[in-house]
């Protein structure tokens, strides 16, 4: 399984001395070893041959997962995750482990340290782990970022584990990573992970970074100034997005059942409460969607029910943001304005931090949302932009007229951006080129693709006052509400 070609190892020949010195090799004896070699083959081929639905767990995985290339035949121990929470050093040896054994499905980095000097873990799970795949996206989930909220950690370790062990015999999984690059960081919050403790359904201890901060509080926001001081967690995550155009995202919490989309935030509260009125994105309807995409796919959560009495209960399991409570300094406004990422919260578990025993039911209940929604990257409209030369024109800006949410291009002039059936308008800026709007059309079945030329042109001094660059319309349209941090 995993390579195309299953190549048997050649047995080295040995010089005409070394078979006088072994004496004459028996016929029966080359016959044995040409039909274990022809059974190795055959073997190879039926375990590449049999496909396994999404997630369905096997008795063979560990197998699966050893014979996966020649690399493999130097391990003795099985590649198996229990469903147990992992400590930090668990955690990354299990990353690390990982790394080691899918060297050609995986890339292990840290996108920096926790207050306390923990790496923050990240694996890419793709086809090409170590490159970007032009013209396909990249997308991620992160979890832990409270760190009593542990479910999602041990989730993505089990996430990490299904995709790895499934890739070339599960004919979704395969797809999926040979057209996404997925970036799975388990915790955010490993240092407040440590000092939690399991059995604990709600209370704040380990919520908060070492430092005491709440790292869902600390981002900038589009509605308020944050004067909350950034944390190094925050810091760590606030670059990796700036460098990676991520198309989809999820935050995965706990202490509820339900998928919650932006806004979080809504310039009309001044106080939180559990009464407030939605704060409507401009693709609140894709929003949505990909929230029901979760819901519907999960083994409870469409169902909506309440946690407690004293906790509301949610239609088909989702709720805008800060229709549920609005909070500033959310991550998932930030990555959906800042860098045009669609992200949504995914709340799994009514108790933060639940008995280890109960993990196997948390897993069973997540583990086609999570593949699913991942998969929803994949959905309206992808391309280039370039200019008259072919060359790819790099931080063009690219809107959805009608939905005021710039989102750039990358150095290849790769564009993506998730939308549902119909047609929609395309507005393109760049620096020293001329605007263009172009008209499109969505389909259910794939996504659109629609490159796009600009053409030079010439400003004069009046144009520059007409006109503003693409950066500059940015900066005016958050205007204000962008902060300022010290």
């Amino acid at each position: 399984m995993g390579e195309k070609n299953s190549v048997v190892p050649r047995i080295p020949d040995v010089t005409e001395k070394k078979r006088r010195e072994r004496g004459p090799i028996k016929k029966n004896h080359l016959l044995r070893s040409k039909m274990l070699r022809i059974l190795l083959v055959v073997t190879v081929a039926f375990v590449g041959a049999n496909g396994i639905a999404i997630g369905q767990e096997t008795s063979g995985d560990s197998e699966l997962a050893r014979h996966y290339n020649s690399r493999y035949s130097i391990f003795d121990e099985p590649y198996n995750i229990e469903f147990k929470y992992h400590n930090y050093e668990q955690m990354s040896r299990f990353l690390r482990t990982t790394s080691l054994r899918f060297q050609n499905l995986t890339a292990l980095y840290s996108i920096g340290k926790s207050v306390k000097g923990r790496d923050l873990w990240v694996m890419v799970v793709s086809s090409s782990p170590y490159e970007h795949m032009i013209g396909k996206p990249d997308v991620k989930y992160v979890a832990n970022i409270h760190g009593n909220e542990a479910v999602g950690r041990e989730l993505m370790l089990h996430l990490i584990h299904l995709l790895v062990t499934k890739y070339g015999s599960d004919q979704y999984i395969t797809w999926l990573l040979d057209n996404t690059r997925i970036h799975i960081l388990p915790s955010m919050n490993p240092d407040g992970f440590e000092v939690s403790k399991e059995g604990s359904c709600d209370g704040g201890q380990g919520r908060y970074n070492a430092r005491g901060f709440d790292l869902n509080r600390n981002f900038p926001d589009y509605f308020k100034q944050n004067n909350k001081k950034s944390q190094p967690e925050t810091e760590a995550v606030k670059e990796w997005v700036s460098k990676i155009q991520f198309v989809l995202s999820g935050s995965l919490h706990g202490g509820a059942l339900v998928a919650s989309y932006p806004f979080d935030n809504t310039p009309n509260s001044l106080f939180q409460s559990y009464t407030s009125t939605p704060s409507l994105s401009p693709d609140d309807d894709v929003f949505r969607h990909l929230s029901l995409t979760y819901s519907q796919n999960h083994g409870s959560m469409f169902r909506g029910a309440a946690c407690s009495a004293s906790q509301p209960g949610f239609k088909h399991g989702i709720t805008n943001g800060a229709e549920w409570y609005p909070l500033t300094g959310g991550m998932q406004d930030f990555n959906y304005v800042w860098n045009g990422c669609m992200e949504i919260t995914l709340e799994l578990s009514c108790c933060k931090y639940p008995p280890a025993e109960d993990l196997p039911h948390y897993w069973e209940e997540n583990r086609v949302s999570l593949i699913k929604f991942l998969a929803e990257a994949h959905r309206g409209v992808h391309g280039f932009v370039i200019d008259e030369n072919g060359n790819p024109v790099e931080r063009a800006s690219v809107k959805v007229k009608s939905r005021d949410i710039s989102f750039f291009t990358t150095k290849y002039g790769e564009f993506w951006r998730i939308l549902l059936p119909g047609v929609y308008k395309l507005e393109v800026y760049a620096n020293g080129y001329s605007p263009r709007e172009i008209e499109f059309m969505v389909i259910e079945q794939h996504p659109t693709l629609l490159n796009i030329t600009l053409h030079t042109t010439k400003i004069t001094h009046d144009d520059e006052r007409r006109h503003v660059t693409a950066s500059e319309e940015e900066r005016r349209r958050k205007g204000r509400r962008k902060p300022v941090w010290s």
